[in-house]
């Protein structure tokens, strides 16, 4: 799939990543690129600036700690997070099945 139609779905992935727990963005790049066996390699400058967004949109917060000796910025899902995720997923699977209908593989 090209990185720009994972941008367009790129808030549903960074939110169902965080999901499982807290993490700095270096991890989240790397879980949605194990998770997705390499399909999804995507560089910083594509999620940094969609966690910092959302981040003011008030759908994830963050700290700052240090780890492995480096200052980082940890990244948690806040309660509308939760909510934005349950939606979008909700979204994301009505248009997987829908296509699946259009395309005869349901």
């Amino acid at each position: 799939m090209g990185r720009e139609r994972v941008k367009g779905h790129l808030d549903l992935l960074i939110l169902s990543v965080l999901r499982q727990g807290a993490a700095h963005g270096y991890e989240v790049i790397a879980e949605l690129r194990r998770r997705s066996e390499g399909e999804f390699d995507l560089p910083e400058g594509t999620v940094y600036p969609a966690l910092h967004r959302l981040e003011r949109e008030g759908l994830l917060a963050s700290d700052w700690a240090t780890l492995e000796g480096r200052r980082r910025r940890i990244y948690r899902l806040t309660a509308p997070g939760e909510k934005a995720l349950a939606e979008q997923s909700r979204q994301w699977h009505r248009f997987a099945a829908s296509m699946s209908s259009v395309l005869g593989t349901a």
